[in-house]
């Protein structure tokens, strides 16, 4: 464990080193907005949509005190969905659909030799296959994640218009009650943050996989376990660091 650690901070130091064709760099970083970014929207759309809309309805058929306004419908969503639901659990989601694919990616490319190919021919592989793919991760999984806030708060919103529990400028309200700006610059600092774990660690274990199919695989499982335990443990000092 404490060698991978030490394989892994080696591994950033020969990856974020200044690219030395930029033209190109800049291509393959395009190219990971579209596998990375782009490719992710659909499983996002739907996770964010159903889940906004069980999170309303849950918290509607909770709700029994008379003492509670029925706007708090509306705020528990909207803080929950914010501080904790899309960034949190849609960057777990994220790590096993994106860290997969790029630890079977770049393990493929390890046990088919196309990465010894690029280092005799004096290409920086590291620099070359891994900093686009976190340049890309970190820079559109904020965007991903507005589209998370905004879609769950639409599918709270529709989800309690169908079943007529809450009235549409009740709902509104809610959102609206003790809404912070911070909260939201909380949240996709989180998403940055994780964004960086899911590219980095998913290329570590790609990388450095030995053996044939079989152990790429594996590379893959372990990419995504414990890319899984970094965003929660990163998630809890974050939380500690910004928030307390």
């Amino acid at each position: 464990m404490i060698s991978n650690i030490g394989k892994y901070c080696i591994m950033l130091s020969v990856v974020l080193r200044r690219p030395k064709k930029k033209d190109i760099f800049l291509t393959r970083c395009f190219n990971e907005f579209i596998v990375i970014g782009l490719s992710s929207l659909p499983i996002v759309i739907l996770m964010s949509a159903f889940m906004g809309g069980v999170i309303a309805l849950q918290t509607a058929s909770n709700i029994t005190s008379p003492l509670l306004p029925e706007y708090t419908i509306g705020y528990i969503t909207q803080s929950s969905t914010i501080l904790e639901f899309s960034p949190t659990i849609i960057s777990l989601i994220l790590a096993g659909k994106v860290g997969s694919n790029i630890a079977s990616e770049i393990g493929t490319m390890r046990v088919t030799e196309q990465i010894d190919a690029l280092e005799i021919m004096g290409v920086n592989s590291l620099n070359y296959l891994v900093f686009p793919k976190i340049i890309a991760a970190v820079l559109f999984f904020p965007i991903l994640i507005i589209f998370s806030m905004a879609l769950s708060l639409f599918g709270g919103w529709l989800s309690l218009l169908l079943s007529d529990l809450c009235s549409t400028e009740t709902y509104l309200l809610g959102i609206r009650t003790d809404f912070k700006i911070f909260n939201i610059i909380y949240a996709l600092t989180k998403t940055v943050v994780f964004g960086f774990l899911i590219a980095s660690i998913a290329s570590f274990y790609g990388y450095y996989v030995r053996g044939g199919a079989i152990n790429v695989g594996k590379a893959s499982t372990q990419a995504v376990v414990i890319s899984s335990i970094c965003i929660l443990i990163a998630n809890f000092i974050l939380t500690q660091m910004i928030l307390l």
